[in-house]
């Protein structure tokens, strides 16, 4: 259980990149079947990615006293935008899959602006502003390939 405030910033992190994970791999998988295996195997990636940062979250979280479990809390999951991504996407179509994906993006890149936001130790906001700017990218990179599908 959490007993500080870093490390109940850093398990709504992880809960947000565990979500980020699940709906990355989930699109991936609609994608392909859409025949669009050049956007699965993007989507493959950032869900390793999500995967990777939430490892490192919990690693320096460990370093402060707190564990962070591998799935976040269940409370957590009243808030968590890429939870009901099959309910998101009525159709299987790339541009429908890229909008729920952005929607969740959406999300990740506002939990961690607001990380960034509380006080932080040294080594938590270097992880955490590092992880933000990957977000970010990912998140702009979603969008773009979303617009150039509704074009």
């Amino acid at each position: 259980m959490q007993t500080t405030e870093v490390g109940r910033v850093i398990e709504d992190l992880v809960e947000t990149l565990e979500d980020g994970k699940k709906g990355f791999a989930e699109a991936a998988e609609r994608l392909a079947d859409a025949g669009r295996p050049d956007l699965a195997e993007r989507f493959r990636f950032f869900s390793s990615q999500r995967e990777q940062f939430s490892a490192e979250l919990r690693e320096v979280s460990a370093t402060h006293g707190d564990f962070v479990e591998e799935e976040g809390s269940v409370g957590g999951a009243i808030h968590r935008a890429w939870i009901n991504f099959k309910d998101a996407v009525s159709m299987d179509s790339a541009e429908a899959i890229l909008g729920a994906a952005e929607t969740g993006e959406d999300h990740a890149v506002k939990q961690y602006k607001d990380a960034l936001d509380q006080d932080l130790t040294i080594d938590v906001r270097v992880v955490v502003d590092r992880q933000a700017m990957v977000v970010q990218a990912a998140h702009d990179e979603v969008r773009r390939l979303r617009d150039s599908e509704s074009s």
